[in-house]
C-alpha cells in the first residue's frame, strides 16, 4: 500500500478490514466516531482473538473541534486475592504468564466501551442503539470469520503452552489442529455473549447476569478473580498528557500507560538537529528512546502508587535535561532488559463533525492467558503478568493497583489545523513506530500512507523476539545500515514487512474537511471511507 486514501465524510483505519468496515457501516448509518469506534472494537475482536477481545484492557482519546481532548482509561487492576503472598503460597517465585493464575487482573475494555458512549451521548448526532454497534460482531462470531494468516502462525507458534489452558483447545483447535488460513473460525459463545450485551447493556459485564457466569468460570478455572472485583471495576475519565512541539500539541495517555515514554522520544527528538530522513532520523530517535525508556522504567506504574506526576516528566527542564545525555553520533549501549512481547490493536476513527477517536485494546500476549471461559466464550488477559513480586519494584503486585501497560494511543493538533490520530500494536515497539510515523509524516512531509508503510525499525524485544538488538527490516539503505553500525548500534535484519514492526495506522483531517488515512500493510488492515 504506498497510495493514501482520502474521503470527506467520514473514515476509519484498523488492522482487520472487516473491522474497518463495521466503522464504516455505522459512520455511514450516522453514528458518531465513539460510535463507529466501538462496532470496530466488537468486530476485530473476533476477527483477531489473539491480539485483542473484550476480556482485556482498552484506552480512549476522543477530540472534538473546539474543546480538549479528552482521555479514557479503561484497565482493570488486580485480584483483592491477588497479593506477593497469595503468589507464594501456591509455589510461584513470579506471576505465571499464561492459565488461571495468570489471570489476575480485570478485563476493562468493556467498561471503556460504555463510558466512551455516555460521553458521546452528549452529541445532537448518533444515538445508535448499542444492537446496531454490535450486530456486526455477533454475526462474525456465529457464523464464523476467515482465520488470518496471523491468527494462524500464532496459534501454531504457542499451541503448545496454550493447549493446556482451560476452554482453549476447544475453541481455537478444532478437531484437535490449529485452523488453516481461510477457514472459517465459529466462536459461538461469545457471539452469545455479544448478543447478551446488546440487550442487556454493556454494564452487566460486571454487575449483572453475566458478571456472575464470568466470575464462576474464573473461579472453576482456579482464578483469583471475583464476582466483587468485577463489580468494582469503572473505566475513569482522565486528562490526557500534552506536550508542545514545533510540529503542534501531542497527546497521550497518562499511566499507567507508556504514553510519557511515547510523547518523550518526540520531545527529543525535537530538540535534535535532525532536518531529513536519513542516519540523524534514525539515530535520533533510538537514542531519544533509550533515555525514554530509563524514564519509563525507572518511574511508570499505576498512577496512585508513582513519586513524580507524569506531565512533570515532560516539562522542558527535564527533556533538555535528557536531550543533554544523547551523543548525536554514538550509540548508548543499551542494557539487555526488555519488557515482554505484547499483542495489540490500535484503531483510528473521524467522523464527518470533525471528532476524532485514537482507541487501542489489548489482552497483552497472544491470547492473554490462554483461559477461555466455558459460558461466555470470553478469552482473559494476562495483562498482570506485568506486575512484580519482589519489594520495592516501581510496579509491585498490590490488590486493586494497575499493572503498567504499553498500550498508548496518540493523537496531535498539528501547527496548520490538521488533526491526527495514529498508534499501533506491539509492546516496546509502539511508541517507536508512533515516532517512526508521526516524524515522516508531520516533520518531514512524506504522505500518511508512505510513512506507514515505509521501513521500520525495533529496539527491544516484543512480539516472542529472543534479543534487544536493533532490528532493522531489510528495506533500509545499506550505506544508513552500516552508519549505525559504526555508531554502534547492534543491528539485526528482519524480513521486509514484518510482523515484528507491528501494526500501525493513522488519519488525519486536513483543515478543509478533506480526510486521510492509511493502513499497515503488514496487518490484514484496510482504510475505509465515504
Amino acid at each position: 500500500m504506498l497510495q493514501t486514501l482520502r474521503a470527506s465524510r467520514g473514515m476509519a483505519t484498523a488492522p482487520h478490514h472487516l473491522a474497518s468496515q463495521s466503522a464504516l457501516s455505522v459512520l455511514q448509518d450516522g453514528g458518531n466516531a465513539v460510535e463507529a469506534t466501538v462496532a470496530a472494537a466488537a468486530t476485530i475482536a473476533v476477527a483477531y482473538p489473539h491480539m485483542n477481545g473484550l476480556g482485556g484492557d482498552g484506552f480512549w482519546l476522543i477530540a472534538e473541534p473546539g474543546e480538549d481532548p479528552v482521555a479514557i482509561d479503561a484497565s482493570g487492576g488486580a485480584a483483592a486475592a491477588a497479593t506477593p503472598a497469595f503468589y507464594a503460597a501456591n509455589g510461584f517465585a513470579a506471576i505465571p504468564t499464561r492459565g488461571p493464575m495468570a489471570a489476575l487482573t480485570v478485563a476493562g475494555t468493556v467498561s471503556g466501551w460504555r463510558a466512551a458512549l455516555e460521553y458521546a451521548g452528549r452529541w445532537a448526532d448518533g444515538r445508535q442503539p448499542l444492537e446496531r454497534l454490535l450486530v456486526d460482531a455477533i454475526v462474525y462470531a456465529r457464523e464464523g470469520v476467515p482465520v488470518t494468516a496471523s491468527l494462524r502462525r500464532f496459534t501454531e507458534a504457542k499451541r503448545a503452552e496454550l493447549e493446556p489452558q482451560p476452554g482453549f483447545a476447544e475453541v481455537y483447535l478444532p478437531q484437535g489442529e490449529v485452523p488453516q488460513t481461510g477457514a472459517l473460525s465459529r466462536q459461538k459463545k461469545l457471539g452469545d455473549t455479544l448478543q447478551w450485551l446488546a440487550e442487556y447493556g454493556l454494564d452487566d459485564f460486571y454487575r449483572g447476569e453475566l458478571a456472575e457466569a464470568i466470575a464462576a468460570d474464573l473461579e472453576a478455572a482456579g482464578s483469583p478473580l471475583t464476582r466483587d472485583d468485577l463489580a468494582g471495576q469503572h473505566a475513569r475519565l482522565v486528562e490526557p498528557l500534552r506536550l508542545r512541539t514545533r510540529d503542534g500539541t501531542l497527546y497521550n495517555m497518562p499511566p499507567p500507560t507508556q504514553g510519557v515514554a511515547s510523547l518523550t522520544i518526540l520531545g527529543l527528538f525535537d530538540r535534535l538537529a535532525a532536518d531529513g530522513e536519513g542516519f540523524a532520523h534514525v539515530h535520533g530517535l533510538l537514542e531519544a528512546t533509550k533515555q525514554a525508556f530509563l524514564v519509563r522504567d525507572a518511574e511508570l506504574a499505576d498512577p496512585e502508587s508513582m513519586r513524580v506526576e507524569a506531565q512533570d516528566l515532560l516539562t522542558d527542564a527535564a527533556l533538555d535535561r535528557l536531550a543533554g545525555a544523547i551523543d548525536p553520533g554514538r550509540a548508548l549501549a543499551w542494557p539487555p532488559q526488555a519488557l515482554v512481547a505484547g499483542d495489540t490493536v490500535w484503531l483510528g476513527v473521524i467522523d464527518r463533525a470533525g471528532r476524532a477517536v485514537s482507541f487501542i485494546q489489548s489482552i497483552f500476549w497472544e491470547f492473554g492467558s490462554g483461559v477461555v471461559l466455558p459460558q461466555s466464550g470470553l478469552v482473559w488477559q494476562n495483562r498482570g503478568a506485568a506486575f512484580r513480586l519482589d519489594d520495592g519494584a516501581v510496579n509491585r503486585l498490590t490488590p486493586g493497583r494497575r499493572p503498567f501497560h504499553t498500550l498508548n494511543p496518540a493523537l496531535a493538533r498539528l501547527a496548520d489545523g490538521r488533526q491526527m490520530v495514529y498508534g499501533a500494536m506491539g509492546g516496546e515497539g509502539q511508541p517507536q513506530t508512533q515516532a517512526a510515523v508521526f516524524t515522516r509524516y508531520a516533520r518531514f512531509g512524506q504522505g500518511l500512507q508512505q510513512a506507514v508503510t515505509a521501513p521500520r525499525w525495533l529496539l527491544g524485544r516484543t512480539w516472542g523476539a529472543e534479543t534487544t538488538t536493533l532490528k532493522l527490516e531489510d528495506r533500509f539503505d545499506d550505506a544508513l545500515v552500516a552508519d549505525l553500525q559504526r555508531a554502534g548500534h547492534r543491528v539485526e535484519t528482519a524480513a521486509p514487512y514484518d510482523d515484528l514492526m507491528g501494526h500501525a495506522g493513522a488519519l488525519v483531517r486536513l483543515p478543509w474537511g478533506v480526510i486521510e488515512g492509511a493502513a499497515d500493510p503488514r496487518s490484514d488492515g484496510a482504510v475505509a471511507g465515504f
